[in-house]
């Protein structure tokens, strides 16, 4: 490039010289406007012809990275700039590597190539070299890459990238050589690394593929487990992998000096005793003294230091710590030194990325206001509220340090989907065909509002719904909703059908009262009609009670109490969700009853302690009925199906026995679930999980019937409402029991 700017700058200063410039002309030019070009230049006809000027543009247009020459010519005045630009790619593949659609857009992306991107040879070969980058990640050594580039015309080209896979790398064996303290099984926890299992397919057993793009962290991970451990003085070298590329295996080699086991000796704070007294910091340390030493509470205890002091106002505080060791004694003194700086107050919030929700409503989910002290306890709150509004896909808060003593909120956010117009459908065991239509938004107008009007229609019930909700009453802390609907549930036994049609309505009134925690009321009448077909071949015992068609109203008030702080409103991943309720029936109407229930549901991530996006759940229903007069037996609790008890039916467990008879209603119940949540497609909010569920049910007692299942799940956060499929299998159920081994859910999550 060098030498050829160089002999055109002899030509120009021989040919160009003292020449006035009477037009110019830019000749095969696209990437770039001549306005952009006249810029570059900087010569206008009329002027005097600067071989300077013309040589540094040629260096300006060449930055541009468009073009593979550019050539100069003048002829009586009129200056040409003839342009030879870079091709397009009009066609981009990859074949060999990656099948979904999903996947090869990624690698793409990563390459840095796309239709419609300048192709160059060296743009070419970059790519190649990050493909070949990802599938040594993936395990694959020694795989080739070829690139083939075909020229559609003048102006674009077809690149093809063709992969042979290398083989894929099996770990046959991984030796922690040294390691005396720590077991295979502690090591497999944090590493990436592992050896293969016995029936490696398996669910949950290792397939022994080599990550090479983890291997370089597994020291680090090592270490950090022994220092976990109280393992202060623990050194682990770097990993010995011998591969043999005949058979495609390999063994792994991890070489540890382990040392001595230490213990907390002593823990002092350092801080200033007028801000924040050290004395009320000790007790809640998770370090504790005469314990084993742990590395994971020493970064927590930081942690908490910071968010208290920061909760003054000191935004930008530091906790700095030192651990001292004994080593004769195999002892640690921590010492923790807090400096705090100044006082910071937000200067600003500045709000990005809402075309379509007021700024008012991110607002008042925002607990920090210009002029106010910082926290960060009100900060992470602030973030975590924002996601469970349901309102955006992402929300980033930056501190933007403007002083000393001043801060700007900077809140950038990602609009989620809010409006759907839904017509879908689906299959349960239970249900069978299932139909669900519903218009809907919550953030209407993006005013904070929500308004669904839906039907939902299957072989067993229908259910009609329009719902108002206003999260936020005039910007207060004050929430309402009203809801009408009409449901025709129909239950199935073998004798008889239950058909239960209910039309009426609520209105529910509450309030935050403190961070997280809210109380109010709810208002329902119901008018139900309850009617029970008996088949045409069963005959009645006349010395028994069946069932008879009855009609009754419910009218009833719930009061409430909730608290929520998980991170997402879809998808949570840390926090907890606990509330209890008591409707109490009896306000008018027929039915007389108290009714509670209280629920307590709990989420934690694992990608802190374990780097992997592993969510823990775990839920658990309590239901009592109290009879004040009269149950009806549409009152009654029920257990099965997806939200109770999967693997059994929906009302599987309840009155309603098969042959008719009447009983009393079933006023005990209780569920409980846990979960293990993977991903599946991460950016597509897709994600599989297995469970096991135990509940109980009874009369007047809850262990009456006892059932537990367990199975996996596919879930995603559709663009029409959170969708489970469930695969379940009953553990202990018995003879006649209803079970279902498949169901389908829409618009309800965990």
């Amino acid at each position: 490039m060098k030498k050829r700017l160089t002999l055109l700058s002899i030509a120009l200063a021989s040919l160009l010289h003292a020449e006035q410039i009477n037009s110019i002309e830019y000749i095969n030019l696209t990437k770039i406007s001549s306005k952009i070009a006249d810029e570059t230049l900087g010569l206008k006809p009329g002027e005097e012809l600067d071989v300077n000027k013309v040589n540094k543009a040629l260096k300006e247009f060449y930055k541009f990275g468009y073009f593979d020459d550019i050539s100069v010519k003048t002829n009586n005045g009129k200056l040409q700039f003839i342009f030879q630009e870079k091709p397009s790619i009009a066609n981009l593949e990859i074949n060999g590597y990656k099948s979904r659609e999903e996947d090869i857009d990624s690698l793409k992306a990563l390459m840095g190539l796309k239709k419609g991107s300048m192709y160059s040879t060296q743009r070419a070969n970059k790519a190649k070299k990050v493909l070949l980058s990802e599938l040594e990640k993936d395990g694959y050594i020694n795989s080739i890459v070829e690139v083939e580039v075909e020229p559609i015309n003048q102006s674009s080209v077809s690149v093809v990238f063709n992969v042979n896979k290398g083989d894929e790398i099996i770990i046959k064996k991984v030796n922690y050589i040294g390691a005396n303290k720590l077991d295979a099984s502690d090591f497999e926890n944090v590493t990436a690394n592992k050896e293969e299992d016995f029936i490696s397919w398996w669910f949950g057993q290792n397939d022994g593929e080599l990550k090479l793009d983890q291997l370089d962290y597994e020291k680090p991970r090592i270490n950090d487990l022994y220092f976990q451990n109280g393992y202060l003085d623990a050194k682990v070298k770097d990993p010995f992998l011998k591969v043999d590329f005949a058979s495609n295996q390999a063994r792994l080699d991890f070489f540890i000096e382990e040392g001595e086991q230490y213990t907390t000796n002593s823990i002092k704070i350092y801080v200033d005793e007028s801000i924040l007294k050290s004395k009320d910091l000790y007790p809640d340390l998770e370090l504790k003294k005469d314990r084993t030493f742990n590395i994971s509470k020493l970064r927590n205890d930081v942690d908490f230091i910071k968010t208290k002091i920061s909760d003054l106002g000191y935004a930008f505080a530091q906790v700095k710590y030192d651990i001292k060791k004994d080593e004769k004694n195999a002892k640690a003194d921590i010492v923790f030194n807090v400096i705090p700086g100044k006082k910071v107050y937000i200067n600003d919030v500045k709000i990005s990325g809402n075309s379509r929700t007021l700024d008012r409503v991110i607002r008042r989910n925002i607990y920090l206001a210009p002029g106010d002290l910082f926290s960060l306890t009100d900060y992470k709150d602030s973030i975590s509220k924002l996601k469970r509004t349901g309102y955006f896909d992402k929300v980033q808060v930056e501190q933007k340090r403007i002083s000393e003593d001043r801060m700007d909120l900077a809140v950038k956010v990602v609009e989620a989907r809010t409006g759907n117009i839904i017509l879908g459908g689906g299959y349960g065991s239970y249900d069978k065909m299932m139909v669900n239509a519903a218009i809907s938004d919550n953030n209407i107008f993006g005013s904070g509002l929500g308004v669904s009007l839906s039907t939902e229609l299957s072989a067993k019930e229908s259910d009609f719904m329009f719902k108002l909700t206003n999260p936020s009453i005039n910007d207060s802390k004050y929430n309402g909703d009203i809801e009408i609907h009409n449901q025709d549930t129909e239950i199935d036994r073998d004798n008889y059908e239950l058909n239960k049609k209910a039309v009426g309505f609520s209105v529910g009134i509450g309030k935050e009262f403190f961070r997280n925690f809210y109380a109010g009321a709810r208002y329902r009448l119901d008018f139900i009609d309850e009617s029970y077909d008996y088949d045409d071949d069963f005959k009645k015992d006349p010395t028994k009670e069946y069932y008879d068609d009855t009609d009754y109203i419910t009218s009833s008030v719930t009061p409430y109490l909730k608290f929520d702080n998980t991170d997402d409103f879809y998808l949570p991943r840390n926090g907890i969700k606990v509330g209890t309720s008591l409707e109490v029936a009896g306000l008018g109407g027929d039915s007389k009853y108290l009714k509670s229930s209280s629920y307590f549901k709990y989420f934690y991530s694992l990608e802190d302690a374990f780097d992997l996006d592993w969510i823990f759940r775990y839920k658990a229903s309590l239901k009592m009925i109290v009879d004040n007069g009269q149950i009806n037996q549409g009152d009654s609790l029920y257990l099965g199906g997806p939200k109770t008890l999967r693997g059994f039916k929906s009302y599987a467990f309840g009155p309603d026995n098969d042959d008719g008879v009447r009983e009393d209603p079933y006023k005990k119940l209780y569920a409980n679930s846990v979960e293990l949540s993977f991903p599946l497609v991460a950016s597509a909010k897709m994600r599989w999980g297995v469970f096991y569920d135990y509940g109980m049910i009874g009369e007047d007692s809850f262990s009456q019937i006892k059932r537990s299942s367990t199975g996996a799940i596919f879930e995603w956060v559709s663009p029409v409402g959170p969708l489970q499929l469930i695969f379940a299998k009953p553990i202990d159920d018995k003879s006649g029991d209803d079970t279902s081994s498949f169901e389908f859910s829409l618009g309800s999550s965990f």
